[in-house]
């Protein structure tokens, strides 16, 4: 098939976890990972750095006076000079470390100046750590909240863009791939009309991180994103850590978002001045492990290639939208051009219940999401409360595909669906 990854029988043998057998003897199956939206598995790389980490190089940074001290301060600091390769950051400084991008979000969310008669812009496809923290900061602030909805076919409504971004928008904030449908938002036109009228764009980048090259200072200026956030645990990194990029005349602006210890420059009991960019917006004993792990996984994604790994997901992606509408009642949410998304497919099969679907897939060694997937309002856009979601990644085949439709095969017979 042609865009798959080179070597990919190689490339699948660095994620020691798709070995797995779930039974035992004959009846034993294989695990056909398919919930990488989700969560990505590791590559053994990515664990052997932490354990080394750990067993020969654990102490706290930039506090330490010894040679451990300085040794995880460089591995810290090193892992921010390879994020910052991974998405084009025009200087490494704008390179925060955060728990995910949960975190990453709220902090913008929090410290981005709004007042009554403000309009705060996203849309109706964002995860719930999109939509949340928003809600907060107008509630707080008496600004508006609106949101671009979202067409049948699952994509953003721009028809009434003049009327959502006008004078009054100061942050528009959206993401770059959606984690229900799939969809690939047209970034570059959102934030150029945003920057026109000098509003803020937020994107989140949790689903587009893993398969999309970013080169964020390649970017015509008013068409890159003020603030950038993406989690580690789904780019083959670690969980507990994620990653808000932001340019740098917007984070000198910003005020800090928590306070403690190497966020400052000096405290008195009366006032406090903080120290700069990074490390203001990174207060307390960061997570250093994960931060290493998540430098040895973008080490490895950049070794692939993530134009190699785009063009395999785009032909899993492909492949799946194809072999899915075979399966009668199964009915696909959002755009069914694998070039207008991402790996993430969002179904439903008609007669039964999406946690039915996954519980006998599971049976059967296929491992897919079910649910709401954090992303309520878009589900409530298609009147379904849930949906069962397949996503696929680097590692995914053809045949892994083709279990799955096996799979689903096997759950139509098994609720008798024909005979209904």
């Amino acid at each position: 098939m042609d865009g798959l990854l080179p070597d990919l029988d190689l490339v699948r043998k660095d994620f020691p976890i798709l070995d797995r057998e779930f039974g035992a003897g004959d009846d034993a199956v294989p695990l056909v990972y398919l919930d990488s939206a989700n969560t990505s598995q590791k590559p053994q790389i990515v664990i052997d750095t932490m354990v080394d980490h750990l067993e020969r190089h654990n102490a706290n940074i930039a506090r330490a006076m010894h040679h451990l001290g300085a040794e995880a301060t460089e591995a810290f600091e090193n892992a921010r000079d390879i994020v910052a390769r991974f998405i084009g950051a025009p200087e490494r400084d704008e390179v925060i470390f955060t728990k995910n991008a949960s975190e990453a979000l709220n902090l913008v969310a929090q410290t981005v100046p709004l007042s009554a008669g403000d309009v705060v812009v996203t849309t109706e496809m964002e995860h719930h750590s999109n939509i949340v923290p928003w809600q907060l900061a107008t509630q707080r602030s008496g600004a508006d909240l609106r949101w671009f909805g979202l067409t049948d076919d699952g994509q953003l409504d721009l028809t009434n863009i003049d009327e959502l971004i006008t004078p009054a928008t100061k942050v528009v904030a959206l993401t770059w791939v959606s984690n229900m449908l799939g969809t690939i938002n047209p970034i570059a036109e959102i934030a150029r009309k945003a920057h026109e009228i000098g509003a803020f764009v937020v994107v989140d980048a949790s689903q587009a991180a893993p398969v999309l090259p970013i080169d964020l200072a390649a970017m015509p200026h008013l068409e890159r994103p003020d603030f950038l956030a993406f989690t580690g645990h789904k780019t083959v990194g670690p969980t507990g850590i994620g990653v808000l990029w932001g340019a740098r005349k917007q984070l000198e602006a910003l005020p800090p978002f928590l306070g403690g210890g190497e966020m400052i420059a000096t405290v008195t009991m009366e006032r406090s001045t903080y120290a700069p960019i990074p490390h203001k917006f990174e207060a307390g004993t960061p997570p250093i492990v994960e931060a290493v792990g998540l430098g040895a996984a973008l080490e490895y994604l950049m070794h692939l290639g993530m134009e190699n790994v785009h063009a395999h997901e785009l032909a899993i992606t492909t492949y799946a939208l194809e072999r899915l509408q075979s399966v009668k009642g199964l009915t696909v949410m959002g755009p069914l051009d694998a070039a207008k998304r991402g790996g993430a497919i969002s179904f439903e099969l008609e007669g039964v219940h999406p946690h039915d679907v996954a519980q006998v897939l599971d049976s059967r060694g296929v491992a897919i999401r079910a649910g709401h997937h954090c992303a309520k309002p878009a589900h409530q856009r298609f009147n379904v409360q849930a949906s069962c979601r397949m996503s696929s990644y680097l590692y995914t085949t053809p045949a892994e595909i083709d279990a799955l439709v096996d799979a689903l095969e096997y759950t139509r017979d098994y609720f008798k669906l024909d005979s209904q």
